[in-house]
């Protein structure tokens, strides 16, 4: 499988799992899927086949500088080794927040910029739905 179709697969696994948990977080197959990480399971698989593959196929990894970090990203399984690792753990926050939001209890329109914003911005989503946590435990 070329490495294009398995980016394409790996945005296919976590597209629909942002879309549940924004949507339908209570249902019960979006529960399921969240309780397991059945889809950051998958995408883990699909990182550790092309990290490793990057590692015995490309130069050695070198994250000491800026230019070695731009100079990994120019092979083609360091890059989809690198997305897939975001998809992964974007995904890990995004649940982290609904099983946070259990106690919480913030209202769905609020939690849906939060978790729009860490699918699509990672940290910008995250920090967002800190703050509304802190607030709302504030005022428990």
């Amino acid at each position: 499988m070329s490495t294009p179709e398995v980016f394409s697969i790996a945005n296919l696994l976590a597209m629909p799992m942002w879309l549940l948990m924004i949507v339908l977080p209570k249902w019960k197959i979006t529960r399921i899927l969240i309780d397991y990480k059945i889809i950051p399971l998958l995408l883990s698989v699909i990182y550790a086949i092309y990290i490793v593959t990057s590692m015995l196929t490309g130069p050695p990894m070198d994250f000491g500088s800026l230019e070695s970090v731009m100079y990994l990203f120019t092979f083609e399984n360091a890059v989809l080794a690198g997305w897939v690792h975001y998809l992964a753990f974007d995904l890990v926050v995004g649940m982290w927040m609904i099983d946070e939001n259990r106690a919480l209890k913030i209202h769905p329109l609020i939690m849906a910029p939060c978790l729009i914003g860490t699918f699509m911005l990672g940290p910008i989503g995250f920090a967002l739905f800190m703050i509304i946590r802190a607030f709302k435990k504030k005022n428990k």
